[in-house]
């Protein structure tokens, strides 16, 4: 087994400037992420991300997650390890196709045997979640 991902991708009328202010704000996150709440931490290399994850149909959890990677104006990468055989990786991505005209994603990925469980029996879930985050991210970026 290797990894699993849900995946959440739209297309944006506004430049990846925009919706790179509204991902570096962590502090403004609950106006456009209906999932990730209270969100602490600062986006740099190494850098802690604190939250409360509360996907649709399951009960809200307090994530501790690294940064793993970020680029300004193109992806934020954060990844928490779980327990044992099991760990996420959670992005959200801008494309940029023009200027005024984005690909935004939001995914997870889990791995280890019990990440792949945990997405199995909640995928559905996970799915609604991502589409509620870049939609979110979509109508703040264009609003």
């Amino acid at each position: 087994m290797d990894d699993t991902r849900i995946e959440k991708r739209v297309g944006v009328h506004a430049d990846a400037e925009r919706i790179w202010d509204l991902i570096a704000d962590l502090d403004g996150w609950s106006r456009w992420n209906p999932h990730d709440r209270d969100v602490e931490g600062a986006i740099a290399f190494g850098g802690r991300l604190h939250m409360t994850e509360a996907w649709p149909d399951l009960e809200p959890r307090r994530a501790a997650a690294q940064i793993g990677e970020w680029q300004p104006l193109a992806r934020l990468v954060w990844f928490e390890k779980r327990g044992f055989l099991f760990r996420t990786l959670r992005y959200i991505e801008i494309e940029e196709l023009e200027r005024g005209s984005c690909i935004l994603a939001s995914g997870t990925r889990f791995s280890g045997l019990r990440g792949e469980l945990f997405h199995d029996k909640h995928r559905g879930a996970l799915r609604r979640g991502h589409e509620g985050i870049v939609e979110g991210l979509k109508a703040a970026s264009e609003g």
